[in-house]
């Protein structure tokens, strides 16, 4: 195996907490309701378009009413609730801080509007630790797309083959090991300190 060089962090459900079930039953605790918002909001083609920064938030908030029924306030609610969710996930970040405080140079791809990156970058200092960030939003590109990991590459100077890429999706993990980043499924910060420590991180 190759020397990992760089360390390469996805953010939802790895550095910052992401439930949408959770957010779902929270916000609609009708089963129906529930079902209809899965289906219609987080379950639709229309939720990668937002994070691929294709349907700004306005619009998607008189889409997903349009075709749910459910009232646009309640829409707006949700994606209040969306920010009110996406908290830091401190163990993760420790571990972030220690990789940082070993100088291994660290990267940011993530799923995620722009305006949504912008919300969380303001909220949170550990940002600044990054050599490097793509969001999806800012390049109109989103995983499992090879392109996006490709840009990543690209932009930033990277060597996949060098690059160890940590991502809490399964697909996602796959698509980064077919343009040729090592990668791992992210199950918890434990194990993935266990893991960077295997690699010598």
């Amino acid at each position: 195996m190759t020397p990992a060089r760089n360390v390469v962090f996805d953010f939802g459900g790895v550095l910052i907490q992401w439930r949408p079930e959770q957010l779902l039953s929270d916000q609609f605790p009708g089963e129906r309701e529930r079902e209809i918002a899965r289906r219609d909001i987080f379950g639709h083609p229309d939720w990668l378009e937002y994070d691929r920064g294709t349907l700004h938030e306005a619009d998607a908030v008189v889409r997903f009413a349009a075709r749910s029924g459910l009232a646009e306030a309640r829409i707006r609610a949700l994606f209040v609730a969306i920010r009110e969710e996406l908290q830091p996930k401190h163990d993760t970040i420790a571990v972030l801080r220690g990789l940082a405080a070993r100088r291994v140079p660290l990267y940011g791809l993530s799923n995620m509007s722009a305006d949504i990156f912008r919300w969380l970058r303001e909220r949170n200092d550990f940002f600044a630790l990054f050599n490097g960030i793509v969001v999806s939003g800012n390049v109109g590109m989103i995983k499992p797309e090879p392109a996006i990991y490709e840009h990543l590459a690209s932009t930033h100077g990277l060597v996949p083959e060098e690059s160890l890429f940590i991502d809490d999706v399964a697909v996602n993990v796959i698509a980064a090991r077919r343009v040729g980043f090592q990668a791992v499924q992210f199950t918890g910060a434990a194990d993935l300190e266990a893991e960077l420590q295997r690699r010598a991180l």
